[in-house]
């Protein structure tokens, strides 16, 4: 589990780009980097590079859900990665991603980046 968080490369999408239409980013960015990691146990980069894709834009939806539903910014983040490790993995996307079935989605997406990142080295 990393220690600190990296600064996001997508400041135009992905989570960070999508919090910055309803909440301050960079308060959204420094919760969720640190909650995301240490639900997954993923590495930095692959923490990073989850929340910059298309998938970190649909977490920030969620995250937004929440906030619609009164939670506060720390607690919408808190139950959108309960949602997404409750979710698993279904055949499907393993065919389509090689993420192995069965893991929870958060775990699966988060690592699946962060091996495309030790890969990129």
């Amino acid at each position: 589990m990393p220690n600190s968080h990296l600064p996001t490369r997508n400041e135009a999408w992905g989570f960070y780009g999508s919090t910055a239409g309803f909440t301050d980013a960079d308060a959204a960015w420094s919760i969720a980097f640190p909650a995301v990691a240490k639900a997954t146990g993923a590495t930095a980069e692959g923490v990073r590079d989850f929340l910059d894709s298309r998938h970190g834009r649909h977490f920030a939806d969620d995250v937004h859900n929440g906030i619609h539903a009164g939670l506060d910014l720390e607690s919408a983040i808190g139950a959108a990665i309960a949602r997404w490790m409750g979710w698993t993995i279904s055949r499907n996307t393993a065919r389509e991603t090689g993420i192995s079935k069965g893991l929870p989605y958060l775990t699966g997406f988060v690592a699946h980046f962060a091996i495309e990142a030790e890969q990129a080295d």
